[in-house]
């Protein structure tokens, strides 16, 4: 792992309380708002830029993930960051599984 790739997960993980019980890795700081299509989502600054830290650690795990994709949270917790509990899919499916939880909930 990079330098730089190891100083961003040792921000991230400063800013994470983990979850004994599920596994999640809760995030502790900003969030995107509690209004709008991606509210709630953890948010982070790098290099001048907001970016998603679910994307973020995503990425650092499992490589680059095109801009046609989504990460979805299989822990069905938007604050956890644990990229053990994040799946790169399609909208389609991404869709499928938001409404399964909403019926399920």
């Amino acid at each position: 792992m990079s330098d730089r790739r190891a100083q961003l997960m040792a921000r991230i993980m400063a800013m994470v309380v983990i979850d004994e019980v599920t596994g999640c890795w809760i995030w502790q700081g900003t969030t995107s708002g509690s209004k709008g299509r991606g509210r709630g989502y953890p948010r982070m600054k790098i290099g001048g830029r907001t970016v998603a830290v679910h994307r973020v650690t995503a990425t650092h795990q499992h490589g680059y993930i095109p801009a046609d994709k989504h990460v979805d949270h299989t822990c069905r917790n938007r604050l956890c960051v644990n990229p053990d509990h994040l799946e790169v899919i399609t909208h389609r499916e991404n869709c499928k599984r938001r409404d399964a939880a909403k019926d399920e909930g």
